[in-house]
């Protein structure tokens, strides 16, 4: 008698790691905090768009407290230099994984297949 388990990879979207792509996506993750807490954070939106805004959306569509915070993040391909790049990040409280991904999709902010969802 053989068991068949299903072939569930949970790495799978950390397998496409190409350059190009990887900042094209909106990541969307849940982050525990304590207890029963969890904060939902908005990475990746693109530079020309209105985060404030956004946020303040998100909150009022979504009835939650939000922030939008900078993420202080170091990138260059060589040794030599250290450039910090400033992106901002929203920070919603709760799990708002799938409510973001259907406002994103509604309003036209990003197409479905650019988002990224993370977590438990």
């Amino acid at each position: 008698m053989s068991m068949q388990f299903n072939s569930f990879n949970a790495f799978d979207d950390a397998a496409d790691n190409t350059a190009g792509n990887q900042t094209d996506k909106v990541h969307v993750r849940v982050q525990q905090r304590n207890g029963r807490k969890c904060i939902t954070t908005v990475a990746g939106l693109a530079e020309d768009l209105d985060i404030k805004r956004i946020c303040k959306a998100f909150k009022k569509n979504f009835s939650c407290n939000g922030a939008v915070q900078k993420d202080f993040t170091a990138e260059g391909g060589d040794d030599d230099s250290d450039e910090e790049v400033v992106r901002e990040v929203i920070q919603l409280s709760g799990d708002q994984r799938t409510n973001v991904l259907d406002f994103l999709v509604d309003q036209e902010i990003c197409p479905k297949d650019e988002i990224v969802l993370h977590g438990f």
